[in-house]
């Protein structure tokens, strides 16, 4: 079977109902995306197909075929998404395990709602579990990706930049 995985398409040999976070990690040995609980209930496994935030862990690969994945590796292969820098700047993560899904369903969200609410941003991120609990700075670098990406779409807006205060601090 043909996948296109971050632009590339590959040939993989693996059963139909393989689920495609196997197909990535097994097959074509991309581990940025985590398995968490194999139930889609943790979020750890999130990719985009063809845009949208799913979770890997019970897709089977015969559901991607003729579809965009996109993984944690293809959402920029410098780190300048703004996703990316935002949740650098506000130092966003502890262990690391759940955050490559965090910012898989984050970098859904802002393609769908470019400047979201608390409420929009708690609604979509509700799916990823994070055990460290760093709920509060997600939604800050959230904010601060959105406000990163507006300036970049304006030319005369300064850049947002700066670290996360003290008080944020956990």
């Amino acid at each position: 079977m043909k996948i296109d995985v971050n632009g590339s398409v590959r040939e993989v040999d693996a059963p139909d109902d393989m689920p495609l976070l196997w197909v990535l990690r097994d097959v074509l040995g991309m581990t940025g995306t985590k398995f968490g609980c194999g139930m889609s209930q943790c979020g750890a496994c999130t990719v985009h197909l063809d845009g949208a935030a799913v979770r890997s862990c019970v897709l089977p690969i015969s559901a991607v075929a003729g579809k965009k994945v996109t993984t944690i590796e293809g959402l920029s292969t410098d780190g300048t998404h703004p996703v990316q820098q935002a949740w650098a700047a506000l130092d966003v993560v502890q262990c690391g395990y759940c955050q490559s899904g965090q910012i898989m369903s984050a970098c859904a969200l802002l393609a769908e709602k470019p400047n979201p609410t608390d409420s929009e941003i708690d609604l979509a991120m509700g799916g990823n579990i994070c055990r460290c609990g760093t709920y509060q700075r997600v939604r800050e670098a959230i904010h601060k990706a959105a406000s990163m990406k507006e300036a970049r779409e304006e030319p005369a807006s300064p850049a947002a930049g700066g670290a996360r205060s003290a008080e944020h601090r956990q």
